[in-house]
């Protein structure tokens, strides 16, 4: 029988944005930490304390608890789609808002990166049509938020893993090689309106807390990309006819070997040395720093009608920077329903220059 090569890494490089290059060779499934919306690429990937749409499921649960409306949010991308045309990226996501109970939501996102050939000892015969097989992600959430204070709101999301990049076959051991795997994780949402001072907005988001997910065996088993994802957003302007917003985002991956409940604490600074603490120049420059993701935006809405974006992102150590871009139209059909079209570029990298997306949002 022909042996399955398990290419799971090669798959993860293709999907990192944004993900520095510590998660990568630490973490599995790392199409979960794909940021879906246009709104917030545009931004520099800022937006934890402002997500007001249905984008939170996956930005800050905790958010949706503000929300009051029925709203859907939808994203398709061809995901380096200059290098890789069979690459996709697809995020769905829709949340409602009941009386005196809290908000739920749920989503779905799925990576699926395209046609590959199946290849082991045996070699197809000269003109013969070599076999080939599909490889995808999947991951499919439910969420629930409540309005705990008049300014805080809690949020928690229920995730179901699947992971399926190649067909089961026999590998070099007496163990079966399977191409597939399962988990589930939570993510653990909070926010906090005018926190400090008015217009002022905090939240913060623990991303993939759960067990690792496993493709051979237990002892091989990988972590999933756990995340702390935080910031603020600032309304500097907020009159009649314009709007002005200002977002400022942290994220770090805690993504390493220990056991779950361990690696909560231990990936915030086990990359350290002691030559990192001889000087601040040292320090700033170090694994661990670079690991921590930065991202700034700002967003200008003009008659609740357009909205212009600029942002920055910098992931030093998955040598992912620079400025990003992008704006949305947004149109009310029949005075209840309000459509939104975003439009962003995001830096991409080395593969590619810049990744364009686009997203839908309805609320009602």
């Amino acid at each position: 029988m022909k042996k399955i090569t398990l290419f799971y890494l090669a798959m993860v490089t293709l999907v990192l944005l944004p993900v520095s290059s510590f998660a990568v060779s630490n973490a599995a499934v790392i199409f979960l930490t794909i940021e879906p919306g246009s709104r917030s690429g545009a931004m520099g990937h800022s937006y934890v304390a402002q997500a007001d749409d249905a984008f939170a499921n996956w930005w800050n649960p905790a958010m949706l608890a503000f929300n009051r409306k029925t709203q859907f949010a939808g994203m398709h991308s061809n995901w380096f789609g200059e290098v890789f045309d069979d690459m996709y990226y697809d995020y769905f996501a829709m949340s409602k808002y009941v009386e005196d109970v809290g908000n739920f939501g749920f989503s779905i996102t799925y990576m699926t990166y395209g046609e590959q050939e199946r290849t082991g000892e045996e070699q197809p015969d000269p003109g013969e049509t070599p076999e080939t097989f599909k490889s995808f992600d999947v991951s499919v959430a439910g969420t629930y938020a409540y309005q705990w204070k008049p300014d805080v709101g809690v949020g928690v999301t229920f995730k179901f893993i699947y992971s399926d990049l190649a067909p089961e076959g026999q590998g070099n051991t007496e163990n079966e090689v399977k191409g597939q795997g399962t988990s589930f994780a939570f993510d653990l949402g909070y926010a906090h309106k005018d926190i400090f001072v008015k217009n002022l907005d905090f939240g913060l988001n623990f991303q993939n807390f759960g067990p690792n997910i496993t493709y051979i065996n237990e002892s091989q088993s990988d972590p999933l990309p756990m995340n702390v994802k935080l910031g603020f957003s600032y309304t500097a302007v907020d009159h009649k006819y314009s709007k002005l917003t200002f977002n400022a985002d942290m994220n770090k991956m805690l993504a390493n070997r220990d056991n779950l409940f361990k690696r909560v604490f231990t990936a915030w600074g086990d990359d350290f040395t002691k030559d990192d603490f001889k000087s601040f120049d040292n320090f700033i420059n170090s694994t661990e720093i670079r690991e921590v993701i930065l991202g700034f935006g700002a967003e200008y809405q003009y008659l609740n009608l357009l909205s212009v974006r600029a942002g920055y992102y910098a992931d030093r150590a998955g040598e992912i920077t620079g400025p990003s871009f992008g704006g949305g139209i947004h149109r009310f059909i029949n005075d209840k329903y309000k459509l939104n079209v975003d439009f962003a570029m995001q830096p991409a990298g080395g593969l590619q220059d810049y990744n364009q997306t686009f997203t839908l949002r309805i609320e009602f």
